[in-house]
């Protein structure tokens, strides 16, 4: 048999920091809040100390974003503003190395997808949001929309550098300012974009980014002076946001879980769709909401699927994520690791088959081999709860109807998947399946100009796109 030899990428392209401030008005300073330790979840090593916000430090920050809204922002046409956010987009790309290692050692996915994908989307999103900039008055929300005020944004840990510019992008362009908190098990390449937006000039105050936890994010959606709250992460802080902001003026979009189905079909190409499978549940460890954790399979292929199924899961290789060769990293803390073996521990006590990768797992470090379940009743925990890791549930189905009826028995409603060679199948299963993003045989694509987001549980509103510029502008 072939081996793969190591092939790790340094770690010193990082330019890792023994200490990071938070960013507030154009200068890093130091938070009054309790100072957090970043964790390696590949070696458990900390990696850096970062100073925290506090209830004092938000309102700073939302003073200067609203002293620069007033005074800067919002007065520049948007041509001006486009210039910045494309020094961004540039600025991100001529950092790409550090940041995917960066990505990669704070985070624990594999460098191969901080490299491959997060990144280069990270500045994709900051280069077609510029395009915008000067356009509004044709997106169709009127001759000459307006911008909302200060935008406070909270994003999670599974993808730090991407879901940042999926946030700070669109409202710059917009015309907002923004404040912005990253994971707390997640902050340090937020912190180098804030680097990169110094560096780029942008006006004081205009992007500010303070480090915490739960407290620092909803003391941020909750500011009396924000004008619009973007949240991206469980379902569960979801409506404790949601109801903390019921009955204000705030704008509100709601990015949360996920529980997507990936339908196959008998006469869907199977080797195609195993490659789609695996992409659609292993990618970053199974950290993405709209991951799909849910395997629909026909049951005349069954158990053909299956067999194909888990003789490619037993060529993916389970790692260091630095090792270019590494297809399945880290988990990101040890907190998730702890409910991902839960979650697993239930779908055997409730009589679900499991069956899970022979690869060997590192000694150190928070790691999960990938795992299917087969035999899975719609009953079970499994089947219902978002896992967020590397785990698979496989139930069957014999007629479309059968296959919609059990694709939608979610309170989620964020993405889905759809594998067969009929065009009109596949275009049925779109308009009967409630997700707000439906994959024609693929999984996970993603483009900044497509607008992404859910039903139901899953949130409301979209991001991307011409549709997700309203969320940013007062239509």
């Amino acid at each position: 048999m072939w081996e793969y030899a190591p092939a790790p990428e340094s770690r010193d392209i990082a330019n890792l920091k023994p200490n990071y401030r938070m960013f507030v008005d154009g200068k890093f300073v130091e938070g009054a809040g309790e100072p957090l330790k970043t964790i390696n979840p590949a070696t458990e090593e900390v990696l850096a100390e970062v100073s925290t916000a506090s209830q004092s430090d938000v309102d700073t920050a939302v003073k200067a974003a609203r002293r620069a809204y007033d005074r800067v922002w919002s007065k520049m046409p948007g041509s001006e503003r486009a210039k910045y956010i494309y020094r961004i987009a540039r600025q991100i790309q001529e950092r790409a190395r550090e940041l995917a290692v960066l990505e990669s050692l704070d985070n624990g996915k594999p460098i191969k997808e901080s490299r491959d994908v997060d990144v280069p989307t990270a500045a994709a999103h900051f280069f077609y949001h510029a395009g915008w900039a000067d356009k509004l008055g044709y997106a169709g929300y009127g001759p000459d929309p307006k911008p909302l005020g200060v935008a406070g944004q909270v994003i999670p840990w599974n993808f730090p550098l991407l879901m940042a510019a999926w946030k700070i992008a669109p409202a710059l362009a917009c015309g907002n300012t923004v404040v912005l908190k990253p994971a707390e098990t997640t902050p340090l390449t937020a912190l180098v974009l804030a680097e990169i937006i110094q560096q780029c000039d942008l006006p004081p105050g205009v992007v500010n980014i303070i480090p915490g936890a739960g407290d620092v994010g909803a003391a941020i959606t909750e500011h009396g002076d924000v004008n619009k709250v973007a949240f991206t992460g469980s379902t569960e802080v979801g409506k404790i946001i949601q109801g903390k902001l019921a009955g204000t003026n705030k704008k509100l979009t709601l990015e949360l879980g996920g529980k997507a189905a990936n339908v196959v079909f008998d006469d869907a190409p199977l080797d195609q769709a195993v490659e789609g499978i695996v992409n659609g549940i292993f990618f970053n460890q199974g950290h993405v909401c709209c991951a799909g954790s849910r395997l629909l399979v026909q049951e005349s292929i069954a158990d053909e699927l299956l067999a194909k199924l888990q003789t490619r899961i037993n060529t993916l290789r389970v790692g260091d994520p630095l090792d270019k060769n590494t297809d399945v990293g880290a988990i990101n803390s040890r907190e998730q690791l702890v409910k991902i073996k839960e979650l697993t521990e239930s779908g055997e006590a409730e009589g679900a088959q499991r069956w899970t990768s022979s690869c060997p797992l590192p000694d150190k470090g928070f790691f999960f081999a990938p795992t299917v379940f087969s035999n899975v009743s719609q009953a079970m925990r499994i089947a219902r709860e978002e896992i967020f890791g590397p785990v698979l549930s496989v139930l069957t189905f014999r007629t479309p109807e059968e296959a919609v009826a059990k694709a939608n028995n979610t309170p989620y409603g964020l993405s889905a998947g759809v594998w067969t060679e009929k065009g009109s199948r596949i275009l049925w299963m779109a308009q009967r399946m409630r997700a707000g993003v439906v994959w024609s045989n693929t999984f996970n694509r993603f483009d900044p100009a497509a607008p992404f987001g859910g039903y139901q549980e899953s949130g409301f509103g979209r991001e991307g796109g011409r549709t997700g510029l309203e969320a940013y502008l007062d239509v």
